[in-house]
């Protein structure tokens, strides 16, 4: 294999296009860029109305090409879950959606390995601040009451610690 390039791109799932930013950045390269634009979207339609980060790797000699697909940002699928496209200008006093503790605890095992831990407790921990930033309560509690419940070993058997 000779010389490699790689290429990130944020692109809606399963509707990336040839066009901008694809198509500009990966002309000079001499890729069959409707291809790449073909698996993209098949690799991300599981994904559907997320956008997710793809990454494309061009071996500049053949232009042969291989697309990794990143699983999207947490935030993203506690926003998918709730039915919201975004967070509120004010999500400590504006909420956009409710989600069950059984699904923060789902996530941060789906998710432990790229979080900067290892305890399924503080995985969790974070997954509630990131719903307090977001404007999503838990059990229609605010993630505040929820994270002292976590702290004070409330949730013990749920998380396992």
């Amino acid at each position: 294999m000779g010389k490699v390039r790689t290429f990130k791109f944020l692109v809606p799932a399963g509707k990336a296009s040839p066009g901008p930013p694809i198509g500009p950045a990966l002309g000079p390269t001499g890729a069959r860029t409707p291809q790449v634009v073909q698996k993209i979207n098949e690799l991300t339609k599981k994904y559907e109305g997320m956008s997710v980060n793809v990454l494309v790797h061009i071996d500049l000699e053949t232009k042969e090409f291989n697309v990794e697909v990143l699983p999207p940002s947490v935030s993203s699928l506690l926003l998918k879950k709730v039915g919201a496209e975004k967070g509120p200008a004010t999500p400590h006093t504006t909420k956009v959606g409710d989600v069950n503790f059984s699904y923060i605890v789902e996530l941060a095992k789906q998710n432990i390995d790229r979080m900067n831990t290892t305890s399924l407790k503080s995985a969790v921990k974070s997954i509630l601040g990131t719903c307090r930033s977001i404007g999503i309560t838990v059990e229609g509690k605010d993630p505040k009451e929820i994270l002292a419940k976590v702290e004070s070993g409330e949730f013990k058997e749920l998380i396992g610690e």
